[in-house]
């Protein structure tokens, strides 16, 4: 199975990330790592794995950009693994490609993730499990808030190893990153009546309730008490996200109530 499929990596300055993805992808005939453009060390870190080749394209929108990889860097396997530049795989995980024998009902496989902070995986974390595994002919990705999502018609199954998600990219870059992502985000639910959202983005649309449930969430039903320190880290990370997106939302409400006052305030 491990023949059939190629690793796709997206990268935009990953140097504090990319040598710890890529050194758990040898077992790789062909390794694409899709580039937006980076002024790091980024591309001269690539050289050091002979199984990887790297494709630059401008990036114009995350969903754009995975499907310009699955069609327009010449990959060749059935199989795509598609992978954030902070995804870090565990043996097991390889293991368990190693061993897969799908149906032909099968189109994808879904993970789990193993927050990490710093190299410290935590108990628990808010990050959705995810279809990283399918069939290239069989996936396409739509734009969904800041990110993408990936939409394959058949069977999706589930693995059983985790993959680590390990960034250890500088805070301020985080910060920058949820600034852009909230604007995103904002046009989302903007976009979207109340019925067409799911309940924690029904939440997010009342501003400030999200953030302080996030922080007491991720300490306590996710366990992050137990953490220590990174547990903390992990659950102020995830207030000030919601807090951002709430200050996003915000400003919305306030300038259409200055531009046109017989909006509700």
């Amino acid at each position: 199975m491990l023949d059939q499929i190629t690793p796709l990596i997206l990268t935009l300055d990953e140097e504090a990330n990319i040598e710890r993805v890529l050194s758990r992808l040898k077992w790789a005939r062909d390794v694409v790592v899709l580039d937006s453009g980076s002024t790091d060390a980024t591309r001269s870190l690539l050289a050091n794995f002979p199984n990887v080749r790297c494709v630059e394209h401008k990036f114009v929108s995350h969903a754009a950009q995975w499907n310009y990889g699955l069609t327009e860097t010449g990959i060749r396997t059935d199989w795509v693994l598609a992978l954030d530049a902070d995804y870090v795989l565990a043996e097991a995980f390889e293991e368990e490609l190693r061993k897969l024998s799908p149906g032909s009902d099968v189109v994808g496989y879904r993970a789990a993730f193993r927050y990490c902070i710093n190299g410290k995986p935590l108990r628990g974390t808010l990050y959705p499990p995810v279809t990283v595994l399918y069939r290239r002919a069989r996936g396409r990705y739509v734009q969904d808030g800041h990110t993408q999502r990936l939409e394959a018609t058949g069977k999706i199954e589930e693995l059983q190893a985790l993959i680590l998600h390990d960034d250890r990219k500088p805070l301020s870059r985080w910060v920058a990153s949820q600034v852009r992502y909230a604007r995103l985000e904002a046009d989302h639910l903007c976009g979207r009546s109340w019925r067409q959202l799911g309940w924690p983005d029904r939440l997010r649309t009342l501003h400030a309730v999200m953030p302080p449930l996030a922080f007491v969430y991720c300490l306590t039903v996710r366990g992050g008490l137990l953490d220590g320190w990174p547990g903390l880290y992990y659950a102020l990370q995830r207030t000030a996200a919601e807090a951002i997106l709430s200050l996003t939302l915000m400003k919305r409400r306030v300038m259409a109530v200055k531009t046109n006052p017989e909006v509700p305030s």
